[in-house]
């Protein structure tokens, strides 16, 4: 008995892949949301220190922590960063020509 598998080559983007209404937001939202779990974990934080340090509920760091993208705006999270002591940079500059499409994207430095 053989299992066939149907097997897709991914874009570079999940949330592309799975068909995601903007999906350069929603990886945006992700990554920063990934980094902001990382600077906890790296400082060793429980979900209650953490909350009383963003200001937040504990029960939305945990929301954090496991990924509930519904949860926070990307302007929530720049909040949160801050409370963390990261400076949040915006740049905005016209596409390059080879693009076909303007685009959103993350860039995280961990070097102050």
């Amino acid at each position: 008995m053989s299992t066939e598998h149907n097997v897709h080559r991914g874009r570079g983007n999940v949330f592309t892949d799975i068909g995601v209404v903007h999906p350069e937001r929603v990886l945006a939202r992700a990554q920063v949301m990934a980094r902001i779990t990382d600077i906890l974990r790296e400082r060793g934080l429980t979900q209650q220190r953490a909350a009383e340090l963003l200001g937040i509920p504990q029960s939305k760091v945990s929301c954090l922590m496991n990924g509930k993208l519904s949860m926070f705006s990307l302007d929530h999270l720049f909040e949160l960063l801050n409370a963390l002591d990261r400076d949040v940079e915006i740049i905005i500059k016209p596409k390059t020509k080879m693009e076909k499409f303007a685009t959103t994207q993350i860039l995280v430095t961990t070097t102050p």
